[in-house]
């Protein structure tokens, strides 16, 4: 019978996966990489992600790989805009080619009623063959005498976040920095394709262990909301005999790595402050191990949140270089204690040592 994980046994396991239980001690590369990438439609939220996640972080180290084209801005997991290693983009993108088609033609199934999409596809890679930077609107402009009726959004999505493999340049994503969304494919960027679709699906199996070294324990349906791919129950088969098996209070089935990291469930948990859409609670479909059911709209309505104890307890902006904390429940002394002393230094970070100004309003 598999060993039950109480909700504080998955939650210690999810923070210390997630390099939240203590900052880590990893170049930037190596932890854009074990995370699977970070969510960043939002350009400057990955950059308190990482600050909560590694001990002495410089956002110009970030901007470095942006720059160097070791980490790039592209449409990959759940068709949202994730930072990622230039490496594993190009061994993973083939294998999300077909969901990220169908996410966008189901959102304009009717736009796009009759467009062949190949066809669509050669006409943009011919616009974008002489190496321009370009945005969604103006490529989607380019075509639109030969595809006029869908209109510039459906055709720019389609082409930018599915059809042609494509990454937002720099200085979109750099510290403290403001700009539009200029995007080449993917080859023009990196110098080649993306690796071509595995027929024995490996990249597939590679996908199911490295989310678990990064969230497991998890249910396949987890991993499922985390990728937004269906079809990998054939990967997770293939690799069950290296997996270990756990089940939840639920009884629902979770599989994990046999050495990966499960801290004791009174293993104690600093707060910490996530930005918007981190992946520490959108990588789960029941993410209830770290955010109460109550509050689940705030993971989806772009609130950034503060953990507490590992569980979010608060949400928090930034109002005149001072950090503003609002819990969800009422805190303790020493935990208000502890909100203030971290917000203060992450005001200090984000207004590169002008302010360490943090308050928590009333509870």
């Amino acid at each position: 019978m598999p060993h039950v994980l109480g909700p504080r046994a998955l939650n210690r396991a999810t923070l210390a996966r997630q390099l939240l239980l203590e900052r880590a001690d990893l170049p930037v590369l190596d932890a854009v990489a074990h995370l699977g990438g970070l969510q960043a439609q939002e350009p400057q939220e990955p950059f308190t992600g990482l600050w909560s996640r590694l001990r002495g972080f410089d956002p110009a180290a970030l901007d470095t790989l942006l720059t160097g084209r070791r980490v790039v801005r592209t449409h990959l997991m759940r068709r949202t805009v994730h930072l990622l290693a230039a490496d594993d983009v190009l061994a993973w993108r083939s294998r999300f080619d077909t969901m990220l088609r169908q996410r966008v033609a189901g959102t304009y199934r009717r736009e796009l009623e009759g467009v062949d999409f190949a066809e669509l596809a050669a006409a943009g890679r011919a616009v974008l063959a002489d190496g321009e930077p370009r945005s969604m609107g103006e490529l989607a402009r380019a075509v639109a005498g030969r595809w006029p009726a869908p209109g510039p959004r459906p055709l720019g999505e389609l082409l930018i976040a599915a059809l042609i493999p494509s990454v937002q340049l720099p200085p979109r994503g750099l510290w403290r920095t403001k700009a539009g969304v200029r995007n080449l494919p993917l080859a023009a960027w990196l110098g080649r394709d993306a690796d071509p679709l595995d027929p024995d699906d490996g990249v597939g199996r590679a996908l199911v262990r490295r989310y678990l070294a990064a969230f497991g324990p998890a249910a396949t349906a987890d991993l499922r909301a985390w990728s937004g791919l269906a079809g990998l129950p054939a990967a997770v088969k293939a690799v069950r005999e290296e997996l270990v098996v756990f089940r939840d209070e639920r009884g629902r089935e979770l599989l994990d790595l046999p050495g990966a990291p499960r801290p004791g469930p009174d293993t104690p948990a600093p707060v910490r402050f996530l930005p918007a859409f981190d992946n520490a609670i959108l990588g789960y479909d029941d993410r209830s191990r770290i955010i109460d059911d109550a509050h689940r709209g705030l993971s989806v309505a772009g609130e950034r949140v503060v953990l507490v104890d590992g569980r979010v307890a608060a949400t928090w902006t930034v109002a005149a270089e001072t950090v503003v904390v609002r819990p969800l429940r009422r805190f303790t002394g020493a935990e208000r204690g502890e909100v203030v002393a971290e917000g203060s230094a992450l005001a200090a970070f984000l207004s590169d040592g002008g302010s360490d100004r943090a308050r928590v309003a009333a509870d």
